[in-house]
């Protein structure tokens, strides 16, 4: 008998299979009873196969979730995080010159875990990391280029003009032409400016190398956005696990 079995369907002999209305709620899509909703109502793919039926299972691990075509990322070893740095550690996780690292932050609880970008030593604020490695591909592809939200303190009184042809004109730099996404003033006084920034960019030290060109130098530098996901209150070298709805997110964001 032809396709007897579905993909899905040969799940059910999988000791690491679950039914699927159970993977979808662990994912962050609502109550089991709203996820049988979806797969009844034909939103849910398993490897490329439309499943209607409430008794299917899946096995996280193998096989491929996609819910109104975007993926489902439910892998039990895999873990995201996001991780506020203090000025003065390297955004590594090793240094030979002795100097503090993220992994004196999160120490060895994660095995394969890596950065998702950097900030150079003296900026703080928003980094991620995850031992998922197509989802750092892609966080990282410059095909894929999430927007990020810094806050900069600038030396001088940055005026409203010049945040305008920021966005408007750029900069050129020694790698070329460069734009802001978003510019607006937060404070200001004679001495200093501190403003809200926004841009693709991942390009090294980029918000410092913008304003620094203007004569406008940075001096403080924190990220508190990366595509979906905010800084809120994390302390200063702290760290949290990010939950299933975030990472759906920010996969959702760089195409997964």
């Amino acid at each position: 008998m032809p396709n007897a079995y579905s993909r899905a369907q040969k799940a059910h002999d999988d000791s690491n299979s679950i039914r699927l209305q159970k993977l979808l709620a662990q994912a962050g899509f609502g109550s089991r009873r709203k996820c049988e909703d979806m797969i009844t109502e034909g939103r849910v793919e398993v490897d490329g196969e439309l499943v209607t039926e409430l008794g299917s299972r899946v096995n996280p691990k193998t096989q491929q979730v996609r819910v109104d075509g975007s993926r489902v990322r439910v892998n039990p070893n895999h873990v995201t995080l996001a991780l506020n740095k203090p000025r003065k550690v390297l955004s590594a996780m090793d240094d030979p010159k002795g100097r503090y690292t993220l992994r004196d932050i999160v120490g060895d609880k994660y095995e394969r875990i890596f950065h998702m970008g950097r900030l150079d030593y003296d900026s703080e604020g928003l980094i991620l990391m995850t031992n998922d490695g197509e989802l750092s591909q892609h966080v990282m592809h410059p095909k894929y280029e999430v927007e990020k939200t810094y806050i900069a303190t600038v030396e001088g009184k940055l005026s409203g003009t010049v945040c305008r042809r920021l966005v408007k004109t750029g900069v050129q730099l020694d790698d070329g032409w460069i734009k802001l996404d978003h510019c607006a003033i937060i404070d200001a006084n004679r001495d200093y400016t501190m403003v809200k920034v926004v841009l693709h960019s991942g390009k090294n030290r980029i918000v410092r190398r913008i304003f620094g060109s203007i004569g406008f130098p940075v001096k403080r530098l924190v990220r508190t956005q990366i595509g979906p996901i905010k800084l809120g209150d994390l302390k200063s070298g702290s760290y949290r696990v990010l939950s299933q709805t975030e990472v759906r997110s920010l996969s959702k964001e760089v195409g997964l």
